[in-house]
């Protein structure tokens, strides 16, 4: 068997973590490179080398060819995994590689070029007879020129796109102009590539893709589907294989036409075929990613293939030892994408401290995660932070046992998806099939007020009790007696104070005997034992049935409860800190505006002295690769603008000043 000796990987966060497992089951030595922000990143301690290639600046690292070419030449590497997104599509780095005898460890630069571009392979899959939507290409003013001889509702599309970016859907004739100018800088931004086109957009469709895998002998298999509808903002949040709408017939044919498509373009890696299936199981070619997906550990949860072994093998000149009747379907995976971002804000990213994590356990369960201790999230990358596969006999039982895993995945201090995750599982419409890649935009509203009323569900004194019960019970146990900790007991150890949701909350103790406790809330008594105080853990029984809650806070004396899966933030009032570390995000001009997050400003619309109307975009703030409008929520006169284009802002730095007509 042919082997590398040692290989870069040209990525970071977790797809690099993932790489360097499946090197180290090889044997093969690995090599990190890190922007001085990652400098201690998850994949950097996991690599057997690491080599830092510039601060911040994608371009600067993750996404200079040269800097990175240089440190597999200074680390003597014979390979180089681009992993997904940044370099993993890009024929630069498969040149580079070529002419410094590296190996690219993905797909040849034929393959890259024709399918990468979208607009190239639907003309290469359209000579092949695979089904596909009609589209148009051309520049900007040839697309405003034809798209209504497309009926709309239409998508505007990256030619160089993938992962959800650089995509647009368009309802509205009117809209198409400032639309198709965003995606095309969106498209450059993220791709190098502002080519866009447009094609026919299916409603309410079903996304399902086809996991693919050639070597450089001419063999094509594929390893069956994923069906990845559950999305927000064109991104996959959930998936899972099989797929529960195809039936054999249909599974097998689409089987067919994606290695017919793989096999047509000479294809020597893994890589995915992307389809849209209709109500009435018509599926239409959407697009092929020449690269392994965020999204592969359910395919090797059900066909107990590892991918990225395979990749790596396939690349180092070894015949593909699988054959396709080699390729079985065992049980259901379900992935949930755990992203720092707050759904009820439009899932908007969500930087910042992470002041708990621990993961779920089980014999089912898989973790890929870009962190592995509490940490700063930055705004700089992808909000996605971990990925959570799970694996059941059943999809019945996948499901069940996803919910109970994403319960215990547990991440406090800033803002994630996880109760939303729980949430669409429990979805009756998820349970039973009914699906589109509209299910977020129909549901989201309904699957907040679930949030809502799931956690008002949990008692309100409950998480009252176990802080007070933490706190009480942790500074005696674990701190140094110290005065700014133990003014809040002796000034008033039988009334404790908190602020929930901005609100003031009290709780009452009665009495204090050993380890039982009685407390009053809102003129109830609640016999309460404590059973166990851990770190983080707090266990208690109140009135004789159990509850388990994580406890942290951060150091402004904001503390995080975690009870059953859904999260509180509290603060106790009588407990003084040293230096409240708090400010309040408000200015006395109503009219001025701030940066939602840490960002880039990408681009300003106004100036000063201009009229705008009520949700004229401004500006564009770019954090977590993500573009956020900052509109005017009033018709105004621009008093000040006070950013320029490629300036970095932090959170709560003002942007523009308006003043009202």
């Amino acid at each position: 068997m042919k082997i590398f000796r040692k290989i870069l990987i040209a990525n970071r966060g977790e797809i690099a973590v993932r790489i360097i497992k499946s090197a180290e089951k090889l044997g093969i030595r690995t090599v990190a490179v890190f922007s001085e922000v990652d400098r201690d990143s998850l994949h950097v301690r996991s690599a057997d080398e690491s080599y830092c290639i510039g601060k911040q600046e994608l371009s600067e690292t993750y996404l200079n060819v040269d800097k990175i070419i240089e440190v597999a030449i200074k680390s003597n590497c014979d390979g180089i995994h681009p992993g997904y997104g940044f370099l993993s599509e890009s024929p630069l780095l498969v040149e580079a590689c070529e002419n410094s005898g590296i190996t690219f460890i993905g797909p040849n630069t034929n393959a890259i070029n024709l399918m990468g571009n979208k607009i190239e392979a639907r003309k290469f899959v359209k000579k092949t007879g695979v089904p596909m939507t009609e589209g148009i290409t051309g520049d900007t003013s040839t697309l405003l020129k034809n798209a209504h001889k497309i009926k709309f509702p239409i998508l505007v599309k990256a030619a160089a796109g993938g992962g959800g970016k650089g995509m647009r859907i368009v309802t509205n004739p009117n809209d198409l102009e400032e639309i198709l100018e965003s995606t095309a800088r969106e498209a450059l931004n993220y791709f190098g590539d502002g080519t866009i086109y447009i094609e026919k957009y299916i409603e309410e469709p079903r996304h399902i893709e086809f996991q693919v895998i050639g070597d450089n002998f001419g063999n094509v298999i594929h390893l069956y589907e994923r069906e990845c509808t559950i999305q927000r903002r064109y991104q996959k949040i959930i998936e899972e294989s099989p797929s529960p709408t195809l039936n054999q017939e249909v599974r097998e044919k689409m089987g067919k036409s994606a290695v017919d498509i793989a096999k047509g373009v000479g294809y020597n890696s893994v890589g995915t075929i992307e389809f849209l299936v209709d109500k009435d199981l018509n599926y239409y070619f959407l697009e092929m990613n020449t690269r392994i997906q965020v999204e592969h550990p359910v395919t090797e949860m059900v066909t107990n293939v590892d991918l990225v072994e395979e990749q790596i093998l396939v690349a180092a000149g070894n015949e593909l030892k699988l054959k396709q009747t080699d390729i079985k379907q065992v049980g259901h995976a379900i992935e949930s994408r755990i992203y720092a971002e707050d759904p009820s804000n439009n899932f908007l990213p969500s930087p910042g401290e992470i002041t708990h994590l621990s993961f779920p356990h089980g014999d089912s369960v898989r973790i890929d995660t870009s962190i592995d201790r509490a940490t700063t999230i930055l705004s700089f990358f992808d909000p996605m932070i971990s990925k959570l596969i799970v694996w059941g006999e059943t999809r019945e039982s996948a499901i069940e046992s996803s919910i109970d895993a994403l319960k215990n995945f547990i991440i406090h201090g800033i803002k994630t998806n996880i109760q939303y995750l729980i949430q669409v599982l429990e979805h009756s419409a998820f349970s039973r099939n009914k699906l589109s890649t509209k299910f977020c935009d129909e549901h989201t509203d309904d699957i907040l007020h679930r949030i809502s009323k799931a956690t008002e569900d949990i008692d309100s004194h409950i998480p009252l009790i176990a802080l007070s019960l933490f706190t009480l019970n942790k500074y005696a146990k674990n701190k140094p007696k110290n005065t700014w900790e133990e003014i809040g007991y002796w000034r008033s150890i039988m009334n404790i104070s908190f602020i929930v949701g901005g609100n003031i909350d009290k709780i009452g103790i009665n009495s204090i005997e050993n380890k039982k406790y009685d407390f009053l809330y809102d003129d109830n008594s609640f016999s309460t034992t404590l059973l166990n105080i851990e770190e983080s853990v707090v266990e208690f029984f109140v009135n004789n049935q159990k509850y388990i809650s994580t406890v942290s806070s951060d150091y402004s004396g904001n503390y995080f409860l975690s009870i059953d899966g859904y999260l509180f933030e509290i603060k106790r009032t009588d407990i003084l800190t040293n230096g409240d570390g708090l400010y309040l995000n408000q200015d006395d001009d109503s009219g001025s505006l701030f940066a939602p997050m840490p960002g880039k400003i990408i681009k300003v619309n106004v100036e000063a002295g201009e009229k705008v109307k009520r949700g004229t975009v401004l500006l564009i703030v770019e954090a977590m690769k993500m573009e956020n409008n900052i509109v005017a929520s009033q018709d105004a006169i621009v008093e000040k603008v006070a950013v320029d284009v490629g300036d970095m802002v932090d959170t709560d730095v003002q942007l523009v000043v308006l003043e009202e007509l």
